[in-house]
């Protein structure tokens, strides 16, 4: 692992439930994030600010950003019932990047 490997900070895969929509984002720190999201103001997203319950229903680490990039990205295009599974399964890393086809 080079230096920049090291001092890299590891990205999580996160879903929350927003009054019963899903919302996926991607961060360094999820419990920081959801926090955020809670809160409502200006740091949180367009679609968590009117909810009147936002709690996180899934998270993971991934590693680097690019790659928590592109899992949010496929994440997002799956449909609503797959997303619940995900949820529900709370898979690892390495299942949830396998199900995304990113897996080496």
């Amino acid at each position: 692992m080079s230096n920049d490997e090291a001092s890299s900070p590891l990205w999580w895969i996160y879903l929350l439930d927003c009054d019963g929509r899903l919302y996926t984002g991607v961060s360094t720190d999820p419990d920081r994030r959801w926090r955020e999201h809670r809160a409502g103001n200006s740091r949180a997203a367009r679609f968590t600010r009117g909810a009147a319950s936002v709690e996180l229903v899934y998270a993971v680490a991934l590693g680097g950003r690019s790659l928590a990039l592109r899992a949010e990205h496929r994440l997002k295009r799956l449909p609503r019932a797959e997303k619940l599974e995900i949820c529900e399964q709370s898979p690892s890393a390495a299942a949830l990047l396998e199900r995304l086809a990113l897996a080496p």
